[in-house]
């Protein structure tokens, strides 16, 4: 395979999978936003710092409130990590090189960039929002169904799962991390009002709810709900089962020395990270998951260098660097036990 076909499925997949987490994170801050009292600040700045933005969005609009930040993460083609532009690269990315897939993925993605392009520039209303929100999840999970049940195995298909279960790894970081300052408690032994109820939340936006409650069997806790989000063997969107997965995947392409060997030290940290510890202090657990960013990174680097040719037409958005800025700051007052 072409190192540009290679770097173009890889980076579609990403888009496609941040497209999807994205409309996630809307949805499940959209109804928690209802389920909580008015007084408890939740708001709509945390998805901001989740996606990475924080200095593209403070460029544009100087209130964090429903509209703006809705109608920037779903519609606003100037922002790199909208719903539309990611859908957008998606498109570009597979269009030259839709010859290596079935017509079916083609269409799917082509369908699903017009139908949000339409309720982009129709607006998404708070009444039309919902089932928006819910037609870019299901399209999504379509093109996921549609590669499962279509694409041959092979290189093609090892590219698109190398970026999917990468971004899906990213993803889940940036939840964890950005909800955890605002939920872990100073006292361990301290539990917040409403703290069961946002965490669900957080589940809920990686839809691992039920699945927590049938392995986990135990009331919805912070260390729990850590430890399963993070070293969960078995659940599709826990970062250990990712790497695990990005193992495998390279296990079938040659030359994967440098990049396996990479996965698996960052995989180790997760899993022989002391999770009592991180739950206990924010402050900890920010860094560690600063570290996994910076270790997801270097997956990324060494995919890349070892891989793709790193065409300029490849249309492609990291925002790694912009994310740890931002948590950064919005950590920089958080105190902790230690």
């Amino acid at each position: 395979m072409l190192s540009r076909v290679a770097e173009n499925l890889y980076w579609m997949a990403r888009y496609i999978e941040r497209a999807e987490d994205t409309a996630r994170l809307l949805s499940v801050n959209s109804h928690l936003m209802l389920d909580l009292p008015g007084r408890l600040p939740l708001g709509w700045a945390p998805l901001i710092e989740m996606t990475g933005s924080l200095e593209a969005f403070t460029a544009r609009h100087t209130d964090f409130d429903e509209r703006n930040v809705v109608h920037f993460l779903c519609a606003d083609t100037d922002n790199d990590i909208s719903i539309i532009s990611a859908l957008a690269s998606a498109r570009e990315n597979l269009r030259t090189t839709r010859d290596v897939v079935p017509r079916e993925i083609w269409e799917e993605v082509n369908q699903l960039y017009l139908s949000v392009a339409d309720h982009a520039e129709n607006g998404v209303s708070p009444r039309r929002r919902d089932s928006f929100l819910k037609s870019v999840i299901r399209g999504c999970q379509t093109l996921t169904g549609l590669i499962e049940g279509t694409l041959s195995h092979g290189p093609a298909r090892t590219f698109i799962e190398l970026g999917r279960q990468l971004e899906r790894a990213d993803m889940t970081t940036r939840i964890v991390d950005v909800r955890s300052a605002s939920l872990l408690p100073q006292n361990p032994e301290e539990l917040l009002p409403f703290e069961n109820l946002q965490w669900m939340s957080v589940l809920k936006s990686l839809t691992a709810y039920q699945m927590y409650r049938q392995q986990v069997r135990l009331r919805v806790r912070g260390p729990d709900v850590l430890r399963f989000l993070l070293q969960d063997p078995n659940l599709p969107r826990s970062i250990a089962c990712s790497l695990e997965t990005l193992g495998h995947e390279l296990s079938l392409l040659p030359r994967q020395d440098r990049p396996a060997a990479t996965v698996s030290l960052v995989r180790a940290d997760v899993v022989d990270a002391d999770i009592q510890a991180l739950a206990h202090s924010p402050r900890k657990l920010h860094l560690f998951i600063d570290e996994l960013q910076i270790g997801f990174a270097a997956i990324h680097d060494t995919l890349s260098a070892t891989y793709f040719v790193n065409d300029d037409s490849v249309p492609r958005v990291t925002h790694t660097q912009t994310q740890s800025q931002s948590q950064s700051q919005s950590h920089a007052g958080d105190n902790d036990n230690d």
